[in-house]
């Protein structure tokens, strides 16, 4: 086990526990640090501190105990999957909001990586050495919609070729629709912002200064907007096209512009008091949904081995759409 130790300065009184880890253990997300607190990881000189909003004093020795690393093997798990194509080396699956895609704290099974490896046994080739798919992008975990993943390590390695150019040369193509607070200043737009992880907020992302974060690049077409015809709509369903693929990268962007994505909890809760302007069945369908109102609705490569294009459209989900619906059908101000 490593133990890491800081001594908090003067400036530190007051502040949090685990903002005044993150701040000085940068490897570690803060979610991370909040977890290993709550694990009892942490004390205060000699005192297990286990409440992550503790307020320091100023003056202390912390230390924090990293457990040794556990070698987990994800096992395969009999978990549905909308499979929208599939060979040899690749299969092509509309994931439903709430699955997460990989195994990580929290979430050590039930995720799409378990449900692969049930679906795929022993087609599945050693991907580094390891029989499980090879995960090439993501999508977070309360966004649905279209994924490739490879079965092979050849596959692999092909894919993520052409996810790290992002379409620029290949034809990768990957569109979300995304149903958002209000009306984009312009019907098309090109949202050139730089992604960082937050000061503030260590679990989330943020626009960042050039140099400090990673280019970020999401092209924004402006499909229609309810309700319709009037100077100041309530939402508007926007079409986005990812140049580069940022953690968070669509709702950091919209939240940048001041409009997030309907119901996002993280980058979208100044809003909230936005659903009372809403009529009740605008209200219902999006308490119905309960998530952010993203999918990932058009993915196109070319296949890893054949070299053919292959171009994949995914329908809004059922709880989407009725949202959709909905909105379609909300009173405009005269009425």
């Amino acid at each position: 086990m490593n133990v890491l130790s800081m001594i908090a300065t003067k400036d530190a009184r007051g502040e949090r526990l685990d903002r005044a880890l993150a701040r000085n253990f940068g490897d570690f997300s803060r979610a991370r640090l909040q977890a290993l607190i709550r694990e009892g990881a942490v004390r205060i000189g000699e005192i297990t501190a286990t409440d992550p909003s503790l307020k320091l004093r100023g003056g202390e020795t912390v230390t924090l105990a990293i457990p040794d690393p556990v070698n987990y093997e994800p096992r395969g798990q009999d978990i549905p999957l909308a499979i929208v194509y599939e060979d040899a080396q690749i299969v092509v699956i509309d994931k439903p909001a709430g699955l997460v895609v990989h195994p990580a704290a929290g979430h050590a099974e039930g995720t799409l990586v378990n449900a692969l490896i049930a679906h795929c046994g022993e087609s599945l080739s050693g991907i580094g050495g390891v029989r499980r798919p090879g995960i090439v992008h993501r999508l977070d975990k309360d966004t649905s919609g279209l994924m490739v993943i490879a079965k092979t390590d050849k596959a692999h390695h092909a894919l993520a070729r052409q996810f790290a150019d992002h379409g620029r040369e290949g034809p990768l193509e990957r569109e979300y629709q995304a149903f958002v607070w209000g009306r984009p200043r312009a019907d098309t737009m090109t949202i050139d912002r730089p992604i960082g992880r937050s000061a503030q907020h260590r679990e989330r992302m943020s626009i960042v200064a050039q140099g400090r974060g990673k280019e970020a690049l999401t092209h924004l077409y402006l499909e229609e907007s309810f309700p319709p015809d009037i100077p100041d709509p309530l939402v508007s369903r926007v079409r986005c096209r990812l140049e580069t693929g940022r953690t968070h990268q669509i709702r950091v962007h919209l939240s940048s512009l001041g409009h997030p994505l309907l119901g996002d909890r993280v980058y979208g809760g100044g809003f909230r008091t936005k659903i009372n302007r809403l009529d009740e069945p605008s209200r219902a369908a999006l308490r119905t949904l309960d998530r952010q109102a993203l999918h990932a609705s058009i993915l196109a490569f070319a296949h890893p081995v054949t070299g053919k294009k292959l171009r994949f459209k995914s329908e809004l989900p059922p709880a989407l759409a009725a949202l959709e619906t909905a909105l379609r059908r909300l009173p405009t101000p005269s009425e």
